[in-house]
């Protein structure tokens, strides 16, 4: 459900920025922990109809790359709002009825997809069932849900279904589970080190991308990776990204928040192994023009998975990119900008040039299809790098893209390269992003 906090739906929406402070091995970055005195009040589908007709559903971030700030205090900024329907018109948003969402979600408006969580608007957090299961030799493994080829399952547990992850079943890239009697998982491979430290160093002046330092603060394995066959029931595959590892209950109880990184992931808020619930900070981008919420849990580049604050996966490298919607592909496309327009209070801000920055809520990323807006879903992620080429920002054409065949036209036109002028395409690295919620 979505959650708004006494404000009711004129609350204003927080967003953690992607690319957070250094943080060296040992230290804790502090976050806002969400107390449930603030956030207690769940409002109901009246105020996801005045979200729907731009009661500051807004984008915020964490303040900018200050490196040696270990607590970012959050910030809102208007980056992603819907406008009020009422603008230009001669009577007031109270007259519009409810979004067309709640009557087909394929129709404009807000829809929470990933129904396993409960939305907070304000902290622009997701909290999800926490699983606790082993490996072999008894080591602890905590993990989340996110999707599933289980259509039957995914609608019943809330998760997104994607068909498209029965093709990531590759050499290596998806890990055997058990289920156990107690229904418990036991896994066969694929550990996670959630002890180094995180560091994004950007690089020099107002090219800050790529950073000069990037290391991840949890690093898997060589055989890890998210994706989960479970070859006793069903064979079906899972999203089963890992949140901690190695540790009893007791020692990643941080149910109030403040959790310590270097136990638990980097978009942990807040873990509660007795309530069974994980609190992950969000993520703001773009699919099909309609403003999406998404979390960032691997990728199978070092750097990549430190700008997007995840566990290197090196398993994911296993899985064939560039091949998009063509048959047998487990992957969707994920288009990123590298110099797009900068400047806190530019409408336009993008890109990860702006992201290293400070600026806004992170690089606002373009996303290829999701749920209820294409049938080819997937929340692994076939990361396509843009640069502006200097003919295109002369001309005045950089901009905010917000739609994948509009970033694709671009491209198409050469306004839009790859690195350093190169023909424009997949990188070759992959993410699991899997998606939240859309917006409007």
């Amino acid at each position: 459900m979505f959650r708004f906090n006494d404000a009711g739906p004129q609350s204003r929406l927080l967003v953690d920025n992607a690319l957070p402070v250094r943080r060296v091995p040992g230290s804790v970055r502090k976050r806002a922990a969400p107390t449930s005195g603030t956030h207690a009040r769940t409002v109901a589908s009246v105020a996801i109809k005045f979200a729907l007709v731009g009661l500051m559903l807004i984008a915020g971030s964490a303040t900018g790359l200050a490196q040696d700030d270990a607590t970012p205090e959050p910030a809102g900024i208007d980056e992603v709002q819907p406008a009020p329907a009422s603008i230009g018109a001669d009577i007031p948003a109270t007259y519009f009825g409810p979004p067309p969402s709640e009557v087909n979600k394929n129709l404009v408006g807000p829809v929470e997809l990933l129904r396993a969580g409960e939305i907070d608007m304000e902290a622009g957090t997701v909290t999800l069932p926490l699983y606790e299961g082993r490996m072999a030799d008894g080591t602890p493994v905590w993990y989340v849900l996110t999707d599933t080829t289980d259509q039957a399952n995914a609608e019943a547990l809330g998760l997104n279904h994607s068909a498209k992850l029965a093709y990531a079943n590759v050499e290596g890239a998806v890990r055997t589970g058990t289920l156990e009697q107690d229904l418990t998982l036991t896994f066969d491979q694929g550990t996670v080190d959630f002890e180094p430290g995180f560091v994004l160093i950007p690089g020099e002046g107002e090219v800050a991308f790529p950073p000069l330092t990037a290391q991840p603060g949890s690093v898997g394995d060589e055989a890890y990776s998210p994706m989960v066959k479970i070859e006793n029931a069903g064979g079906h595959i899972y999203n089963a990204p890992i949140v901690a590892f190695g540790n009893t209950a007791e020692e990643i109880a941080f149910c109030d928040g403040d959790p310590d990184h270097s136990l638990v992931h980097d978009r942990v808020v807040a873990i509660c192994p007795e309530e069974q619930t994980v609190t992950i900070q969000m993520v703001v981008g773009f699919s099909f023009a309609r403003p999406v919420f998404y979390m960032s849990f691997d990728a199978s580049d070092p750097m990549v998975a430190t700008l997007e604050m995840a566990t290197f996966a090196p398993a994911l490298s296993n899985i064939q990119v560039g091949f998009d919607d063509g048959a047998f592909s487990a992957l969707e496309r994920l288009f990123v900008t590298a110099n797009g327009p900068t400047g806190s209070d530019n409408p336009q801000r993008q890109g990860l040039n702006s992201a290293l920055l400070g600026e806004g809520a992170g690089p606002l990323n373009v996303f290829g299809g999701v749920p209820t807006l294409a049938l080819d879903y997937s929340p692994l992620w076939d990361l396509n790098l843009g640069v502006w080429t200097e003919e295109a920002i002369d001309a005045g054409y950089r901009s905010r893209m917000i739609d994948e065949f509009q970033y694709l036209g671009m491209a198409q036109q050469g306004h839009i390269t790859g690195m350093e002028g190169g023909p424009f395409g997949s990188t070759g690295f992959v993410i699991n992003c899997p998606i939240v919620a859309r917006l409007l």
